[in-house]
């Protein structure tokens, strides 16, 4: 099997095209649209969907190889077309299970509509195990959603948001159910994105006000809490091995940018390049040596999703400690880049600078650090008693 080219897809002018264009926009605290356009040209929006329907057939690991170029080069681009691919994989999660729900999520993908995430909720650290959002049955099987979710990506651009909400009326219920709502007057989106980094992803504050999803939307009804349906295991282990993916990225670009400046730079003291001191040589190795273990990793996992490998209960530890180790190695290796790259770094036009605060965005992803360290220890030493 020949090694898969991601410069099909991206190719380094396209790159370099995103990278100028990621400077004005966080600059402008705008929208990448002309990212976007180029990404739709490309066929990106359908990578995750299957040949035959009209996509580009690509499995899991080989969107992380192309999730972690992108990111070299726009990071907020990267992480909100993301939320766009999470649909998109969750669909390709449960069609690889026999599980056809989200065949027009795939179908739509290729037609060019824009799926956005609608999961977080301000204060629910239950995430997918429970909402704040109201879902209100109708006789005809459609949901009418009341709510506010929050860090909706892809905001200004979306054609469907896939959410959640809690059904606490029909006689079978409670039930968590995800659907997805198309724009309406009923969805009040909130120009409220003016934030530190990822200034384009433009995730702002969605409202809504009885929002309503048709029944051929409503694509799944389960138990709130824990639950082993294929929709929560769907969305956790794509979001988690997509956002790793994002990070991993930013990390190597960063790590590029210092090798690059050591070698541009010299010593006053001692006349020889910083590629040739000992501690900033120490320091690359470091910052190397952290990044080179996560795109094996993530490589591993994506092969395990295509090919429906069993984990069992380590699914859970495994997912949420790439993402853990991801974000936590980009920062380390971000911080060392800008120690390394000098004072220069320090200038909001620098990239290291850009860089530097987007991959705080990082940690506010689940899995977050007490998240991830409870589900690794549960795998490990079994539930709290």
């Amino acid at each position: 099997m020949s090694a898969f080219d991601p410069t099909g897809y991206l190719p380094d002018e396209l790159l370099e095209r995103f990278r100028e264009r990621a400077v004005v926009h966080d600059r402008e605290n705008t929208f990448p649209d002309d990212d976007l356009a180029d990404l739709k040209d490309a066929g990106y929006l359908a990578i995750l969907v299957p040949a035959e329907l009209g996509g580009g057939g690509l499995g899991f690991a080989e969107a992380s190889v192309l999730q972690q170029r992108l990111a070299g080069a726009a990071p907020a681009t990267a992480l909100a077309i993301n939320m766009h691919l999470v649909w998109t994989g969750v669909a390709k999660v449960l069609a690889d299970r026999g599980i056809s729900d989200l065949r027009f999520v795939q179908e739509g993908a290729v037609a060019g509509e824009v799926f956005a995430f609608g999961i977080s909720e301000a204060g629910n650290d239950l995430v997918l195990f429970g909402s704040d959002t109201d879902a209100v049955p109708h006789s005809d099987g459609s949901y009418a959603f009341t709510g506010t979710k929050i860090f909706t990506s892809l905001s200004p651009v979306w054609t469907q948001l896939g959410l959640h909400g809690l059904d606490i009326l029909s006689p079978d219920g409670p039930k968590m159910v995800y659907a997805f709502v198309p724009r309406s007057p009923e969805v009040v989106v909130r120009d409220d994105w003016n934030t530190l980094g990822m200034r384009g992803t433009q995730s702002r504050t969605t409202e809504l006000h009885g929002a309503m999803a048709p029944a051929d939307r409503v694509v799944r009804r389960v138990d709130p809490g824990p639950n082993p349906d294929p929709i929560v295991f769907g969305i956790f282990s794509v979001f988690e091995v997509l956002i790793a993916s994002v990070y991993t990225g930013i990390a190597r670009r960063a790590l590029e940018l210092a090798v690059s400046t050591t070698r541009q730079r010299t010593s006053k003291k001692t006349g020889r390049s910083y590629s040739q001191d000992p501690d900033i040589r120490w320091r690359i190795a470091d910052m190397a040596l952290a990044y080179d273990a996560l795109p094996p990793q993530l490589a591993a996992l994506g092969h395990d999703l295509d090919d429906v490998v069993d984990h069992g209960a380590q699914w859970f530890a495994l997912l949420s400690g790439v993402k853990h180790r991801a974000v936590v190695m980009a920062k380390h290796v971000v911080d060392e880049a800008i120690l390394v790259s000098g004072g220069s770094s320090y200038f909001a036009g620098s990239e290291l600078s850009r860089l530097y605060r987007d991959v705080l965005a990082g940690m506010f992803h689940p899995s977050d650090p007490e998240s991830a360290h409870s589900t690794v220890a549960s795998a490990w030493l079994g539930p709290l008693a």
